[in-house]
């Protein structure tokens, strides 16, 4: 829909607030519950994610994602107990504004905690074959990335208490849990062949499901941003090195509908250019049950929604988004075929 409405994405320099300063903690703390509550989405620059960092797992997953196909099935997350490895095209649906019939045109490689089959998300990964072209060091490089991305969340958390008037170590254990279900997933958007019509979207109009995302996009672009008051779609351009920061719908619940979680979606990119993204997903301790902060009820008000745990929100969303595409999320409880087995490959 076209609109004159120019819907502006905050921009917040972290590097302040990391170093301790106070004035920085409290400005910081004031432009993320601006962001929150009239955008839903900002970009954060001045993080301690090093280029380095970013630039080596940017290759590394477009290695991976330029493997054979029978490679990567051979890790598809059909073979895991635990909902980890390669997704292929189409197996995701989000759309949830239009005709979510159309295939979401990207291929996604998932990684949690490594730990042991158990609950809900819980579990190993499955990684490629080292010996497979520009595999080697494909495992020690996403793992890393994994660990400083979450460490950022956990900043991010802080800043986020800080802004509702909490103490800035409140979301500390559930950002942290070490049996949360944590998920850095890369996507990769193939190019559209010229004279072709868009083949479909990206991915299609969604909010997110959980607490926290940060999403670390490639220069081609392609995020948008629904400004729900004008019903108009805004780019989210890309900055060099920024974290594209926004909620999910546990945190509206949790704010009491204070903070928003904001539709969006990807648009296939209409180019040559291959376009690589990856999205870290802070959901937390699946025992946490939410219910509204007391910052966020007023006097005289009541909470806007029941409690609600972790796990069954979750649960329940996944199940939704992956039915529509033929794929299948499996709990505790699901029994795989016994012919087929994860493959987890030792490095």
């Amino acid at each position: 829909m076209a609109s004159e409405y120019e819907l502006e994405i905050p921009v917040i320099n972290l590097s302040g607030y990391l170093a301790g300063d106070a004035d920085a903690k409290k400005s910081c703390a004031a432009e993320l519950r601006h962001a929150m509550q009239d955008v839903g989405f900002l970009q954060v620059v001045g993080h301690r994610v090093s280029a380095d960092l970013q630039k080596r797992f940017i290759e590394a997953i477009a290695a991976f994602f330029d493997l054979p196909i029978e490679e990567k099935t051979r890790i598809g997350q059909d073979r895991s107990p635990c909902n980890r490895g390669y997704e292929r095209v189409g197996i995701e649906r989000l759309e949830e504004l239009e005709d979510n019939s159309k295939v979401e045109v990207k291929e996604g490689f998932t990684v949690r905690p490594e730990r042991a089959l158990g609950r809900f998300m819980t579990g190993p990964n499955q990684w490629p074959d080292p010996s497979l072209p520009g595999m080697a060091r494909f495992r020690e490089t996403y793992m890393e990335y994994f660990a400083a991305v979450h460490e950022l969340s956990s900043s991010m958390f802080r800043l986020i208490a800080l802004s509702l008037d909490l103490d800035e170590h409140y979301f500390d254990a559930f950002a942290a849990d070490p049996d949360g279900i944590q998920l850095c997933r890369s996507h990769h958007y193939p190019p559209t062949p010229k004279g072709e019509a868009e083949r479909g979207r990206g991915i299609g109009a969604h909010t997110d499901f959980g607490a926290l995302t940060l999403l670390l996009q490639d220069e081609v672009g392609g995020l948008e941003v629904l400004h729900k008051p004008s019903g108009t779609w805004h780019d989210v351009t890309p900055m060099e090195g920024a974290y594209v920061i926004n909620i999910g719908d546990l945190m509206q619940r949790w704010t009491n509908d204070r903070y928003l979680s904001t539709m969006h979606r990807v648009k296939s990119p209409m180019s040559e250019r291959h376009r690589y993204s990856v999205a870290f997903f802070n959901d937390g301790a699946l025992d946490t049950v939410v219910e509204a902060l007391p910052t966020c009820v007023a006097p005289g008000e009541a909470p806007r929604y029941p409690p609600l745990k972790v796990e069954d929100h979750l649960v329940g969303r996944y199940k939704q988004s992956y039915s529509i595409g033929g794929g299948d999320i499996k709990t505790p409880a699901t029994k795989m075929d016994a012919s087929v087995q994860p493959r987890a490959v030792a490095v």
